[in-house]
């Protein structure tokens, strides 16, 4: 499908949630079980991912579906019924973290990293979805104004919290213009914290990007993280 150029609802926080998935993954898959301290750290970073990914769960369910349904009676019906899937699928995966977590063995380590590889699977598909087809009904329903208020009204929902966790994995996945575009938009009082993060996140030659973008001069002698 050929993109065009209007407001999408999806693209950043997909990008956001892929990369906070396939970075997850990749932990899980070479936790060091005689490390306590690693496999505590893997495992606060899995429950951080299936905390932010219920949460994304319930926005789409509460704020898009019903705008899709509004326009199209039932769009939002089998993408639903995935999100269900999906709850149901993020509860196993918190029981077999429970598991590991009370018995660290090699079998029960590799059985979680196989079941969060399949839901990254289906998310990754499933994601797709609703970026092809549930934009196309978006786009032929509203302007940019009106798509941009339903995601202010699921940004008014997010807290403190959550936003922090949401700009951790959005700032190194959007690209230069994104990532410019959302540091931009945010109030001047928000833009300095969120900046320090930015900082720490990324390399030199995206961090000099963002600052031109911007209007700023870099600051130097700073090492991302």
């Amino acid at each position: 499908m050929n993109t065009p150029n209007r407001h999408d609802l999806y693209a950043p926080i997909h990008k956001a949630l892929r990369l906070f998935m396939t970075d997850t993954l990749a932990v899980m898959g070479r936790l060091d079980l005689d490390d306590p301290q690693e496999l505590a750290a893997g495992l606060a970073r899995l429950d951080a991912l299936l905390d932010a990914a219920a949460q994304h769960l319930r926005h789409e369910n509460e704020f898009v579906h019903p705008a899709l349904d509004a326009h199209r009676p039932g769009t939002s019906a089998t993408i639903a019924a995935e999100h269900r899937e999906h709850l149901d699928a993020i509860a196993a995966l918190r029981a077999e973290a429970a598991t590991l977590r009370a018995l660290p063995t090699a079998a029960a380590a590799h059985r979680l990293y196989r079941q969060l590889a399949a839901f990254v699977a289906e998310n990754f598909e499933h994601m797709d979805v609703e970026e092809t087809r549930h934009n196309q009904v978006l786009w032929a329903a509203y302007g940019d104004v009106e798509l941009q208020a339903i995601e202010g009204r699921i940004h008014a929902h997010v807290g403190p919290q959550e936003m922090s966790v949401w700009l951790r994995w959005l700032i190194p996945a959007l690209n230069p213009a994104e990532r410019a575009a959302l540091i931009g938009s945010l109030p001047p009082e928000a833009q300095a914290p969120v900046l320090d993060s930015a900082r720490a996140l990324l390399d030199d030659m995206a961090w000099s990007k963002l600052c031109r973008a911007l209007g700023r001069a870099p600051v130097s002698g700073l090492v991302a993280a």
